[in-house]
């Protein structure tokens, strides 16, 4: 059951990676600022939830080290502090933001 965790962890974490890759890249091309500015936000998001499953997997690999639980704090917070940054940007960029842009 471990074993299928951490591939699985392992699987999503890959996915986020390129996911990201790929956002950011996007991002860059786009021609509007509130398409690039959605394309980023998904990279955030993307980021955290790399940044979280990062965390998620030093702890099923490593043991309990005071380092390894201060890097895995320091992951997670800086994770969540993304993922919920790309949804408040997200939410401004595609209108329904009371102060973001108009369609």
């Amino acid at each position: 059951m471990i074993l299928f965790v951490k591939y699985l962890l392992f699987l999503l974490l890959t996915l986020s990676v390129l996911g990201a890759a790929y956002f950011s890249a996007a991002s860059r091309r786009a021609q509007s600022p509130e398409e690039r500015g959605r394309k980023r936000a998904v990279m955030n998001m993307l980021l955290g939830t790399m940044l979280t499953l990062l965390a998620l997997m030093s702890m099923f690999l490593f043991r309990g080290s005071t380092v390894s639980i201060a890097v895995e704090a320091v992951f997670l917070v800086l994770g969540a502090f993304n993922l919920f940054s790309g949804l408040r940007s997200y939410y401004y960029y595609s209108g329904l933001g009371k102060s973001g842009p108009q369609r």
